[in-house]
């Protein structure tokens, strides 16, 4: 069985003035503030949330 691939997403712009969605979004995915970075697994729903506000992450593979 084969293991899950994981991501690392780390904020790197501000949430200030963004849209609701966008800020819940990010909150949603475990992050508070600009530089702090979260392990995750690439499923769906997850990929979907980066995509969503991808111009405030920066995404590496692990």
């Amino acid at each position: 069985m084969t293991e899950p691939k994981r991501v690392r997403i780390t904020q790197i712009r501000s949430q200030i003035g963004r849209l609701p969605s966008h800020r819940a979004t990010i909150r949603a995915l475990g992050l508070k503030k600009i530089g702090r970075s979260v392990e995750k697994t690439a499923d769906p729903p997850v990929l979907g949330m980066i995509r969503k506000v991808s111009y405030l992450l920066k995404v590496e593979e692990l």
